[in-house]
């Protein structure tokens, strides 16, 4: 039996584990957490819950086929639980938007704000299944390891505009600049800026008309539960607590790993869900590094950093949706600070989490557990968040207590937050970004990490800096793209 190591147990780390051993492998997964999920972590203080990272479940076939693996079923072991609305989006100006359920809702919801905007919806949205169509259902397990895989696909992609951002993909189609914010926002999901992300991810529109939008009771946490219970039914072996300071390269080829605390496991293969960037500049000695990899981490434009703020609240606020999306007065000028100027500004928009809106045991009864995710910028911007980190809660705080949770500074209860000196620390991730590289069209596909390490046998990458990119359908999907790529020694035996 071969051996597999796959360090970091983030969705796309797990994901690689249980495909390699339904190939028969015998494999072990590190990751220097206490807990599996990487950036899905899960933190409870005195009865109140949260889910550090994703919230949003959409395409949850890619989470049946992990457990179809070993013939067992998804529905047997989690919840999944259909949202509606999926999104309320708040203006500054008062106004809200409701934006999920059923077709006919979504355009009464348009209707409302601006009526010229439907028929405008409905061809934003044939465009966008054309994108799915190419982008995800065909290209997503598709490895970019060679240059004329790429070449082959540009025809296809120009004629789907995907030169064009995702900012002028909807404003070619919708007028409305606030349906505009709404159907631009979801590059930010990814780590993206909607001004510069390629319109190749204007496939979420449908993507999520096409699967919709849930939530797992007992949230993110009860997925990746479940998926360590399967791993560990299926003998594959956890080590938690533990980080990978180095890969063990012999003659071009990966022949292990080295722990920090000196010890050396042999390995037949490497599978990396670390971000790619730490991985060749701090786990791959320079000599071993292919150039276009060199090139790569020169050249790289890193996603914003995130300021996650949690808490649960004495009170309830029935009138806040599962996901609400808070805009601030400014949009474009306010990601050029994030992105470009890498400047923290005294205004922000926010995305709102509020689980309890769909599993109160969440929170202690008469209670409502929240989390509040602020984009910012990366460590790259200087900022000194042992400073900015307390201030920036209270400019939060006070912000949502004069719009949409009355009361709040006297209700809020058990709060912390992470910076992105959190992500950096904890996640290892490249000036603490929060979802590695920026999915920029100089950096998709080909032009992204390559799943197949580039110059080093045996080694492969997933996770979000890799193809297809960040967000739980793009870190699921690299592991079945590396699937593509190892051979498979036989079927696992199933007990």
């Amino acid at each position: 039996m071969k051996h597999a190591i796959v360090i970091g147990g983030g969705f796309g780390g797990i994901a690689s584990a249980l495909r390699l051993r339904a190939k028969n492998y015998e494999v072990t997964l590190i990751d220097r957490c206490e807990q599996l999920g990487g950036r899905a972590q899960f933190f409870e203080r005195n009865g109140f819950r949260h889910d550090a990272g994703p919230t949003v479940i959409t395409a949850p076939f890619l989470f049946e086929e992990l457990f179809a693996l070993f013939n067992e079923k998804l529905a047997d072991h989690i919840t999944l639980v259909p949202l509606k609305p999926w999104y309320r989006f708040v203006y500054a100006d008062g106004d809200h938007f409701d934006y999920g359920g059923t077709l006919e809702e979504t355009l009464d919801e348009i209707k409302r704000i601006e009526p010229d905007d439907c028929d405008g919806y409905l061809k934003l949205l044939a465009h966008s299944k054309r994108i799915f169509k190419v982008g995800f259902v065909e290209l997503s397990t598709e490895p970019f390891d060679g240059l004329w895989t790429m070449l082959k696909q540009i025809p296809r992609l120009i004629a789907l505009q995907c030169y064009k951002t995702v900012w002028q993909l909807v404003t070619q189609y919708l007028k409305s600049e606030k349906l505009r914010q709404a159907f631009s926002i979801q590059p930010l999901l990814v780590g993206g800026n909607p001004f510069d992300t390629t319109s190749i991810y204007g496939l979420i529109h449908y993507l999520e008309r096409e699967y919709g939008v849930y939530f797992a009771m007992g949230g993110t946490h009860a997925i990746t539960k479940a998926l360590e219970q399967l791993m560990r039914r299926n003998k594959i072996n956890i080590l938690l607590g533990q980080t990978v300071k180095s890969l063990v390269i012999k003659a071009d080829t990966v022949t292990g790993i080295l722990l920090e605390d000196g010890k050396e496991l042999s390995a037949d293969l490497v599978v990396s869900d670390a971000d790619p960037i730490h991985l060749y500049t701090k786990m791959i000695k320079p000599s071993k590094q292919q150039y276009l990899a060199r090139l790569k981490i020169k050249k790289a434009k890193l996603s914003m950093g995130l300021f996650v703020l949690y808490f649960g609240t004495t009170k309830t606020y029935p009138d806040i949706a599962h996901h609400t999306i808070w805009l601030g007065e400014r949009y474009q000028e306010l990601l050029k600070d994030i992105f470009d100027r890498k400047i923290l500004t005294d205004d922000f928009s926010l995305y709102l989490h509020r689980p309890t809106a769909t599993d109160p045991s969440f929170a202690p009864k008469g209670c409502d557990s929240f989390y509040v995710l602020c984009p910012v910028p990366n460590l790259l911007g200087g900022q000194d968040w042992s400073i900015e980190g307390p201030k920036l809660r209270d400019r939060i705080v006070s912000a949502l207590e004069k719009t949409i949770m009355p009361n709040l500074s006297q209700t809020i209860t058990e709060d912390f937050y992470m910076t992105p000196e959190n992500f950096k620390n904890n996640y290892l991730s490249s000036q603490g970004s929060g979802f590695s590289i920026s999915p920029l069209f100089t950096q998709s596909a080909w032009f992204r990490f390559h799943n197949k390490a580039e110059g080093i046998r045996n080694l492969f990458l997933v996770g979000a800096g890799t193809h297809p990119g960040a967000g739980l359908p793009g870190v699921i999907s690299s592991a079945k793209l590396i699937d593509k790529l190892i051979p498979s020694i036989g079927k696992v035996k199933l007990s």
